[in-house]
């Protein structure tokens, strides 16, 4: 008779979606999160081996539930962009290549101290902090980029003449993050524009069709007035085509 195994079958380890701790955000913090979110998200939009996401949770070790992280912010290049429910760095095959986290009051000790060192370990290329009140970062913006020796070295800023800070990301493509006044934006120096939310695109598209409206009726009303005096001149008997044929601009 053919032994008998004793020994349990292994169970699928479980990668929950939540950690159950509660998402405390400030308004400071949700703003910063849905722009970078979303005018990233736009960016990338035509983009299809680019996935933009944030608050997702990164297990970054198989077999071992407990150890995960969930960045605000994060961009990965090369993987396939579609929905997930969490983010398994053994089955992408690689971690995420650049993460942004907006700093507060309760996360600020970690995302100094402890997070450079997950980030670093796993390999994430740029590291960005963001602090919307200006009160826990000095600046408001830091980034480090992962050196060949596997260190983060602190990026160096630039100030603009607006007094801007601006830290540009080599691996978004030379996207700028820019400090204006306190806010965080993304600039695009190859376009010269900024990065917008689909409703700020929007909000900027009906601008600039109002402004196209008001134009045309400007030149429409100027157009009026010049067929009016027009009118007027030849009912003194005075031919306006003759004297713009002798009128010389000064």
């Amino acid at each position: 008779m053919p032994a008998v195994s004793l020994a349990r079958p292994l169970e699928p380890i479980d990668y929950p979606d939540t950690d159950f701790e509660p998402m405390a955000e400030s308004d400071f913090q949700a703003d910063s999160l849905t722009y970078l979110r979303s005018a990233l998200s736009d960016y990338f939009q035509n983009q299809p081996q680019v996935y933009v996401s944030g608050n997702l949770l990164i297990y970054y070790e198989e077999g071992h539930s407990e150890l995960s992280v969930a960045p605000d912010v994060f961009v990965v290049l090369d993987v396939p962009k579609h929905q997930r429910d969490i983010y398994k760095v053994w089955e992408e095959g690689k971690a995420p290549d650049v993460v942004i986290e907006i700093t507060s009051r309760t996360t600020q000790k970690k995302d100094e101290e402890v997070k450079p060192k997950l980030y670093r370990q796993l390999g994430i290329q740029e590291y960005f902090q963001y602090d919307p009140k200006g009160e826990y970062l000095k600046p408001a913006l830091k980034g480090r980029r992962l050196t060949n020796s596997g260190y983060y070295q602190r990026m160096t800023p630039v100030y603009g003449l607006d007094g801007s800070l601006r830290l540009s990301s080599r691996v978004l493509g030379g996207l700028e993050l820019r400090l204006e006044r306190g806010n965080l934006r993304l600039f695009d120096p190859k376009t010269g524009n900024y990065l917008f939310t689909y409703s700020e695109a929007v909000a900027a598209y009906q601008e600039a069709q109002q402004q196209a409206e008001w134009e045309r009726q400007q030149k429409e009303s100027a157009l009026q007035r010049e067929e009016f005096l027009a009118n007027q001149l030849r009912a003194l008997g005075v031919n306006p085509d003759e004297i713009l044929k002798n009128w010389k601009p000064h």
